[in-house]
């Protein structure tokens, strides 16, 4: 019995649901989307996130302020030290704890390479989204280069705990440093192989340029920060508009293109890699002496009473931390704004009308973290 054209099946005037997820490779996690299809063409798209909601807010108001630090890098494991470094910033500044230079230093270079490797991930799973499976092999292979680095003063390779209320836990050591000095030299020519490579293939650019416009106001309006944006024409980064630790210190400049498409959030990202590479090579340089964490620090961290905000720039854009406290030894509230939770949200009205193909490809543009979604 022959089986009639899927047209016919569902008429002229009919759509269809398309289920991406909720284990895709394309949803980078567990996230399903609800598509509603008219043919090739998205109509709707509605996010269903949850699957692995952990409730680390509520996690948080049931445990010390030191018992919470480990669960800042499960949010964002791509990005967990900036995540750490929000946690750390809000009862530091609560409590008025001065950090040590040397401490915030370090902060920065850890920070700094813990971006880049974020960045080569989403470089790497973004490009095999679209097909290529080449570059995966090439961004892993820098990317150990920095987990090899962060292993010798933390311990671990992806969900640190390296920062502490007052500084970081050890200090570096000169192999570590020795070693960043040879990444940054290392990964600078790097940059090029990438862009003769991907960056100017003309298959790339057929795939992402024009495609998925993401416009200023839709950030504003949803309250996608990060590349996004920056790939918006909107030179917004919490590390200058709100400048935190050190990064005061250190010249860099934020990458903004301002076509709104697919490939302006994918240039955004590779110049940052080559930003973060000058921030670490500064950082290094101007490593100052000193103790690595604040003398006389308390082992049972309490904060005043009151209602306290931090904010960083974390790899997918702006991650902040607001925390109420009541004087006690856990905190009273505590609120995380993640990133990829907004980023997403704009989704379904920016794929609206587009070809599934290019609506995934989009959505690879985001770079989200679904644990960030369902912190």
């Amino acid at each position: 019995m022959s089986v009639p054209p899927l047209e016919l099946i569902k008429g002229p005037d009919e759509t269809f649901i398309l289920n991406l997820g909720p284990q895709h490779p394309a949803t980078h996690g567990v996230l399903r989307i609800k598509l509603t299809m008219d043919g090739e063409y998205v109509t709707r798209a509605e996010p269903v996130p949850g699957y692995i909601h952990r409730m680390h807010e509520k996690m948080g108001e049931n445990r010390t302020w030191n018992q919470f630090l480990p669960n800042t890098s499960r949010i964002d494991y791509l990005s967990a030290m900036a995540y750490t470094h929000a946690f750390v910033g809000v009862a530091e500044r609560a409590a008025g704890i001065e950090v040590p230079p040397r401490a915030e230093y370090i902060r920065v270079i850890t920070s700094e390479l813990n971006r880049i490797s974020s960045h080569l991930v989403w470089f790497g799973a973004f490009l095999l989204d679209l097909g290529g499976f080449t570059p995966l092999l090439y961004a892993f292979d820098d990317r150990e280069k920095i987990l090899d680095l962060l292993e010798g003063i933390t311990g671990s390779r992806l969900t640190y705990c390296y920062y502490r209320f007052g500084g970081v836990c050890n200090d570096v050591d000169d192999a570590f440093l020795r070693g960043t000095k040879e990444f940054v030299a290392h990964m600078r020519p790097r940059m090029k192989l990438y862009r003769d490579l991907v960056t100017d293939n003309i298959i790339l650019r057929k795939r992402l340029t024009d495609i998925g416009h993401i416009s200023a106001d839709m950030c504003r309006r949803y309250g996608a920060t990060g590349p996004v944006i920056r790939g918006a024409g909107v030179a917004y980064d919490t590390r200058k508009v709100e400048p935190y630790s050190a990064y005061r210190e250190f010249d860099f400049d934020i990458p903004v293109f301002p076509e709104a498409d697919s490939m302006a959030r994918y240039l955004v990202r590779m110049e940052e890699i080559v930003q973060s590479l000058r921030i670490i090579e500064q950082a290094v340089d101007r490593l100052p002496d000193g103790p690595f964490i604040a003398p006389k620090m308390p082992k049972v961290m309490k904060v005043p009473p009151g209602d306290y905000f931090y904010a960083t720039e974390a790899a997918r854009g702006r991650f902040a931390v607001r925390a109420v406290s009541d004087g006690k030894e856990i905190p009273y509230r505590l609120k995380l704004r993640a990133p990829s939770f907004s980023n997403l949200s704009l989704f379904e009205e920016a794929s609206r009308g587009m070809m599934l193909p290019d609506a995934l490809a989009m959505l690879g543009s985001l770079d989200l973290v679904i644990p960030d979604i369902d912190r």
